[in-house]
């Protein structure tokens, strides 16, 4: 499903498109924070993804706040890090202290990295039924080492196999935002002076072509992955993600509690 600010019930490469107000009318959730537990029987894992400068990091930051208010039982990471043996590879890559190696070197620090977040951090806070929001997880691997970094499909899909271990996410959001708006916005969050991260520096080109990845990967995974028109103000963008994100919880909920809260 695409939220965007297009026409209700347009379609966009086969993609249902709906603006930001009618998914807010169609999807209105059942609002599960006026109950009392805080955790689930069992945790709810959702990831962020999308292009530089899509505004992710601030939507996630928004949203576990307003899920701690509401008393539900979060935790918020981010990759590549998370933990600590992930972190100590972040800055490996992200200062492109890799990037002489190539992208299949970076693909294999991303996995390790990934396994140890996965298993010192994000399944032990799934199992324990908290609700786990992660800025970026697999699908930035499928995009910018496996799309743009030409890495063999086969290739990748054994190593997130490996690094995932199952753990796949139970919902994904992708912030879609025109390229050249998104690098506009990412030098303005980092200041002038600073210097672009190893993914930032790259060409218009690149970051289009990752855009589509990300666009594609929704398309093949309607299921799991629900596209943000990133472009809207981040109030409104915010209002969009809780509704997604809340619905989905109440959907989990069980048919008895669904009915004895109040809409």
């Amino acid at each position: 499903m695409v939220l965007g600010a297009t026409a209700q019930g347009q379609k966009i490469d086969g993609m249902d498109v709906w603006s930001n107000a009618d998914y807010l009318e169609r999807y209105n959730p059942i609002q599960p924070w006026n109950k009392k537990a805080s955790r689930l029987a069992r945790g709810f894992f959702i990831t962020f993804e999308g292009g530089e400068g899509a505004g992710k990091s601030t939507q996630i930051e928004r949203l576990a706040r307003k899920m701690r208010a509401k008393k539900y039982d979060v935790l918020l990471t981010r990759e590549p890090g998370g933990s600590p043996g992930a972190e100590a590879v972040r800055h490996v890559l992200l200062s492109g202290a890799a990037e002489p190696f190539g992208p299949k070197m970076e693909a294999l620090l991303f996995a390790a990295a990934r396994s140890d977040h996965v298993e010192q951090v994000i399944r032990p806070a799934v199992e324990r039924g908290s609700i786990v929001l992660c800025d970026r997880f697999l699908d930035s691997s499928r995009v910018y080492q496996g799309v743009t970094g030409g890495i063999d499909p086969a290739f990748m899909d054994a190593l997130e196999q490996v690094a995932i271990n199952g753990m796949m996410p139970d919902m994904t959001l992708i912030f879609d935002i025109d390229p050249a708006e998104g690098l506009r916005r990412a030098t303005l969050r980092r200041g002038t002076e600073a210097v672009a991260d190893r993914f930032e520096k790259e060409t218009l080109a690149v970051h289009q072509a990752r855009r589509e990845a990300f666009l594609a990967i929704a398309k093949a995974e309607p299921e799991r992955c629900i596209v943000v028109d990133a472009a809207a103000e981040p109030d409104a963008v915010e209002d969009v993600v809780t509704a997604a994100v809340f619905a989905a919880l109440a959907a989990r909920a069980p048919a008895r509690d669904r009915q004895a809260t109040p809409a």
